[in-house]
């Protein structure tokens, strides 16, 4: 068996109902993900920082710029978020991805994208652009081609969460419905598809960034799909690796 299939029964095994029971399988693993998420698209978020909003709900001794400061706590609510969605096992709708993009992104949309009336939780009014291909749907076609991806991964079996997971991730990073947040918003929403099909989320992190956007680009140049599944499964294993050693050690323990 390996560290993937390991970590994936180690999460089953779990049979988490509720969003108490997410937040204590998810312990630790929430902060790591704002922050690698987060600082993927912000050199500016640390870790500290991320860990002591999380935790205390509050900075000590802050002297960054406030966008940052606003993006980290942003993150807490989209994970409140995540939380109360997946107890309610609300459906990964249009709705949701927009309440996701909110939550991430309210407050921090800058001067110029407020005044041509770019605004947080509603798809992007004027054409945005992503990666060296420079791709994203048109302002007009973006809420046709969410929902089509959308219907894409309907009723998908446990067995193929993977597999969708990293279709959806790519296609909707390739749409760029948003004027800003794409990237966290992909991964976040991402993670709430695997949960709803009993995988463990995962953590892509940020000093794996070249390999990440090296996947999504063999999506938009040549709609090759493999890099991106290999790339969240090695990403799986590094995100739950002290659980999956644990369980080797209890095994090597007993025999």
């Amino acid at each position: 068996m390996t560290d993937y299939e390991i970590s994936l029964e180690l999460w089953q095994k779990r049979n988490i109902q509720n969003d108490a029971e997410l937040a204590e399988a998810l312990n630790g693993h929430s902060i790591a993900f704002a922050y690698h998420s987060g600082k993927i698209e912000n050199e500016k978020i640390t870790y500290h920082d991320t860990r002591e909003i999380f935790e205390h709900d509050g900075v000590t001794a802050y002297t960054g710029d406030l966008r940052t400061l606003f993006e980290i706590r942003n993150a807490k609510d989209a994970n409140e978020l995540l939380l109360n969605a997946f107890n309610e096992r609300r459906p990964l709708d249009e709705e949701l991805i927009k309440e996701f993009q909110f939550q991430l992104t309210k407050n921090t949309y800058d001067t110029r994208r407020w005044k041509i009336g770019e605004r947080p939780g509603e798809y992007k009014k004027h054409d945005f652009i992503t990666g060296r291909e420079e791709v994203g749907a048109s302002p007009e076609d973006v809420a046709e081609e969410v929902s089509e991806l959308l219907f894409e991964i309907q009723d998908i079996p446990n067995e193929k969460a993977m597999t969708a997971a990293a279709y959806f991730h790519v296609k909707l990073e390739n749409i760029h419905p948003f004027a800003d947040g794409n990237g966290r918003v992909g991964r976040l929403t991402m993670n709430y598809f695997l949960l709803l099909h009993n995988h463990p989320p995962i953590v892509v992190h940020e000093e794996d960034r070249r390999e990440y956007f090296e996947a999504l680009e063999a999506w938009d140049t040549g709609q090759d799909l493999a890099p991106m599944i290999e790339f969240l499964k090695a990403q799986t294993v590094k995100t739950w690796q002290k659980q999956i050693k644990r369980n080797a050690d209890i095994a090597s323990a007993d025999g």
